[in-house]
Order: structure tokens, then sequence, then C-alpha cells
């Protein structure tokens, strides 16, 4: 485990939760319906809202990853730290996901505070965010 981890886990912004399995594939819907939410935007010229959306089916995708392991999070940086922990250091996620998640939050973030958004920064998100879902429907059902 490593230590930003153990400093999340200290702090209480995760921690082990029993229940994390059982929702794990809700998460997965959740993720789904946001993707597919975040596609009609772009349909409709919505970019500042497909920007949201992508982030937030990756945001989703993440956290069935993280239940399926039986934790919870209380923070969106310590989900990013628990995936590294739990998936990229054993070599079962590529940190070119996490990268994109990062990266989808700053999107997210000057679009929601900044009213700055593009189509292609929603487009590209929207093509993570869909490669993220289909990673983490594949391992959620191995049960690594």
């Amino acid at each position: 485990m490593n230590a930003d981890f153990e400093e999340c886990l200290r702090r209480k912004k995760v921690w082990e939760f029993s229940r994390g399995k059982s929702l794990a594939e809700k998460e997965l819907k959740t993720a789904e319906k946001d993707l597919s939410d975040g596609r009609e935007g772009i349909e409709r010229e919505k970019y500042k809202w497909s920007t949201v959306q992508a982030y937030y089916s990756m945001f989703h995708s993440a956290r069935a990853l993280l239940y399926a392991k039986n934790y919870r999070e209380k923070s969106h940086h310590c989900l990013i730290v628990a995936l590294r922990s739990l998936y990229v250091d054993k070599k079962l996620l590529p940190n070119s996901l996490i990268e994109s998640l990062q990266n989808g939050k700053s999107l997210r973030e000057r679009a929601d505070y900044y009213d700055d958004w593009s189509k292609e920064g929603a487009e590209s998100l929207l093509a993570a965010a869909e490669k993220f879902l289909n990673i983490s429907k594949t391992l959620i059902a191995a049960k690594p």
C-alpha cells in the first residue's frame, strides 16, 4: 500500500466499506447513464454539459472499482489515490486511465467554475470515459 493511500485512510477520506461489492454494478449503471447523457449533449451542442457528464461517468466507473475492493471514498483526490494503489500499482489498470480521470476532473472544474469548455475537450473526455467504463466492467466481472 502506498503512502498516499495510507494517508487517505488515516484521514478517513477512504475507508473500508463492507457493502461495496454489492453496489459496484449500480455505479457502473450510473456511469453508463452519464456517458449516454454526455453523448446526447454532444448531439445537441451542449459541450459544457457533455464535459461534466463525461467526467461523472469516469467518476462512477472509478467508484465502482473502489466498491469492488470494498472501499468507499469521500474525496475525488483520494479516489484517484486509491485506484493507483489498488489497481495501477498491481498492473490491473493502466496509469493512462488515471491520467484521463485527472484530466477529466480538471476539465469538469473548468467547465463548472470558469465557464471554460470546448467541443474537442468534451469529445475527447467522452472517448476516455467510454474506455474507462469498458475496462471497469471487465475488471469487475473478473473480480480482481
